[in-house]
């Protein structure tokens, strides 16, 4: 199995446990043409071929706040999350529904709270939305799918952003790096996780 079939199922998994019946779906060129643009950092511009523009706006701010910028590393969107999500939409058909629904929600919810979709509201307006459905401990039962949709796009954009090359930075990811040699796992590593090469 190659990474980006890794991929693929790791963002159909994250929604797989909420929505059933979620199977793998085909590749599309449209798809294929989006993964080949995040690879090289082709995010400007980008044209989503799954959502609406509105949608992909209103994407772009609820990943941002799953993985704002800090002095570690960039935002969600920094990293093509959106596009990522885009593709994904497109490669795994089954996730299409739930997103589409999931941003919809948002948006009907926003306009309860605020008058106007999630993208046209203010930032203290977007934190009376999401704090309802962050904290799925304490959520409401009402708001059980908004809480499930934006759990899934915590899942999905974690999978999104630490594919990325800026992700993989921030974890301070070195493999696939040949190596001269290899000593074997540090014993201090081994303690940890209780075991031995005696074992």
């Amino acid at each position: 199995m190659n990474r980006r079939e890794s991929l693929k199922l790791m963002a159909v998994a994250s929604l797989a446990a909420a929505i059933p019946g979620c199977t793998v779906g085909k590749v599309d060129e449209a798809a294929l043409k989006a993964e080949h643009a995040a690879a090289n950092g082709g995010l400007a511009g980008y044209q989503p071929t799954q959502l609406s523009a509105s949608e992909y706006a209103t994407l772009g701010l609820l990943v941002n706040y799953i993985i704002p910028a800090d002095d570690r590393s960039g935002s969600a969107t920094d990293a093509a999350v959106p596009l990522f999500i885009d593709f994904m939409m497109g490669d795994a058909p089954e996730l299409q529904e739930p997103v589409h629904a999931g941003l919809a929600w948002i948006d009907e919810t926003s306009r309860q709270i605020s008058g106007v979709p999630f993208a046209e509201s203010t930032t203290e307006q977007h934190f009376v939305l999401l704090d309802q459905i962050a904290f799925p401990e304490t959520a409401s039962p009402e708001v059980l799918e908004g809480v499930t949709f934006f759990s899934a796009l915590r899942d999905l954009t974690a999978s999104g952003f630490w594919s990325s090359k800026m992700g993989m930075t921030d974890l301070n990811y070195t493999g696939n790096t040949p190596q001269a040699s290899w000593d074997g796992c540090s014993h201090d590593a081994m303690a940890h996780l209780g075991i031995s090469y005696d074992s």
